[in-house]
């Protein structure tokens, strides 16, 4: 099989992760100067530090935010971060889940925080019948140190689940930090790819959990900066899907600020894949090669 052609012209939507910290109303208006189609909101904070921006419980700056976003034509791609632990209760994440749907967004990233694998699938497909109703995807995300740490896990929920609205998020990080295969996802079915998390990244991962950890959430790099294999990853996917550019760079963001930081990882991305032919693998099957 021949290699697809170069993507041109993505859509790109600016992560929270990569201006943590921006409020919403904020960032709508720094991703539409910088030239993004959408942002990915984190109305349910990841850790227990960061600044929190509940726009599920906070009417007003849920309210600024649509504002925002009808002034720029700015678009929600997603919503994070919904935990499928064991005692998980769906009904618990409907205001979450209505403030989403009034936001116009996509997509929920849904992490998988249970070793027991048949209660996860369960909870996820629970997730994906409320989102349904909402116009919303459910999709969940492997994460090297989640008790969902692979792509191998991760497939089997969303098969498990069997709902058509479920999905599969891959972050190439969390991808080349878990020693996948590209192979292997270009065997899986094209509807679960809604979108993807790209960043790049040193090629030789941190030595450490810690480590791991520490530069996954603060020390990423533009994409073309790194050694991983962007185009193989992004080449396995389906093609003209969005790309969320999730680059936390802490220790720049210092220097030059957040609003700089997102249009560098905007501006290094249009020029790298400007630049790359996305390589899709020679065990790819054709029927993989869908749109959505």
């Amino acid at each position: 099989m021949t290699a697809a052609g170069p993507r041109m012209h993505p859509e790109y939507s600016l992560a929270y992760l990569t201006v943590l910290g921006m409020a919403p109303p904020r960032m709508v208006a720094v991703a539409a100067k910088a030239g993004y189609t959408y942002v990915g909101l984190r109305p349910s904070a990841v850790t227990d530090d960061e600044p929190r921006y509940p726009l599920h419980r906070d009417r007003a700056m849920l309210l600024e935010t649509k504002r925002q976003l009808a002034a720029t034509g700015v678009r929600v791609l997603d919503v994070e971060l919904i935990r499928l632990t064991p005692d998980f209760d769906v009904h618990e994440q409907d205001a979450l889940l209505d403030a989403s749907a009034e936001l116009g967004a996509r997509h929920l990233i849904a992490q998988g925080s249970d070793s027991n694998l048949e209660r996860v699938t369960e909870h996820f497909a629970q997730l994906c019948d409320a989102a349904a109703k909402r116009n919303l995807t459910a999709d969940i995300e492997f994460v090297t140190w989640t008790e969902t740490a692979d792509l191998a896990r991760a497939a089997a929920i969303v098969r498990g689940a069997a709902r058509s609205n479920g999905g599969l998020l891959i972050d190439t990080l969390h991808f080349s930090r878990s020693n996948e295969d590209v192979a292997e996802l270009a065997k899986l079915p094209g509807s679960w790819f809604h979108y993807a998390q790209v960043c790049d990244a040193p090629s030789e991962p941190p030595k450490t959990l810690d480590g791991l950890i520490f530069a996954a959430r603060n020390d990423r790099m533009f994409p073309g900066a790194g050694g991983l294999d962007l185009q193989g990853i992004l080449g396995a996917l389906p093609p003209g899907i969005p790309y969320s550019l999730e680059i936390p760079t802490t220790a720049l963001a210092k220097k030059v600020g957040l609003e700089e930081c997102a249009r560098l990882a905007i501006e290094s991305a249009k020029d790298f894949f400007a630049a790359k032919t996305l390589r899709q693998p020679p065990s790819t099957p054709s029927p993989r090669r869908l749109h959505h």
